[in-house]
């Protein structure tokens, strides 16, 4: 498979899990409160699409610098900028684990990297996650407390993981 059509195969999965990740919160309304965290703002189409899909929730984007859109940068107080596995924890500290749903998409595909992402993401999910959030990641997390939910149809097993914080 190109880079291309596995990037496109990616791209789809994630919108498949955001997609009814969002539907399930706006189901369960105020009986699933916190907002959705966004890891890796990125270019910002992640934030700008749960942006729309969850327009009564409060999304908190975190990512090492700005370089989003213009017309996707989050309001200053929910944008977090730094090392994300150094302000991850720390707004933990500040504010709980809350997040209703939490998206990482940080992976880029170098093994030496993703090793070194594989150590800390966990921990960090779990210090933002409140306790049933959904976690949608495009890396695999492990970790006895993120337990695997089903995937849905479109998505490929191993492309895109959604969990549970328990």
């Amino acid at each position: 498979m190109s880079r291309l059509d596995s990037f496109i195969a990616r791209m789809m999965a994630q919108k498949i899990l955001l997609d009814a990740a969002a539907a399930e919160l706006r189901a369960a309304g105020d009986h699933r409160p916190g907002p959705a965290i966004e890891l890796g703002l990125g270019n910002g189409r992640t934030f700008d699409h749960l942006r729309e899909a969850l327009p009564s929730r409060r999304i908190v984007a975190f990512d090492r610098s700005l370089e989003a859109n213009p017309r996707s940068v989050p309001p200053a107080e929910d944008l977090v900028l730094g090392e994300i596995e150094q302000t991850a924890p720390e707004f933990a500290r500040r504010f709980g684990a809350t997040g209703a749903l939490l998206h990482a998409d940080l992976g880029n595909g170098i093994p030496a990297d993703e090793i070194r992402l594989h150590r800390w993401l966990p921990g960090a999910v779990l210090a933002l996650a409140r306790p049933g959030a959904l976690v949608v990641s495009s890396t695999r997390l492990e970790h006895a407390s993120l337990l695997e939910e089903p995937l849905p149809p479109g998505v490929a097993a191993g492309r895109y993981h959604s969990y549970r914080r328990a």
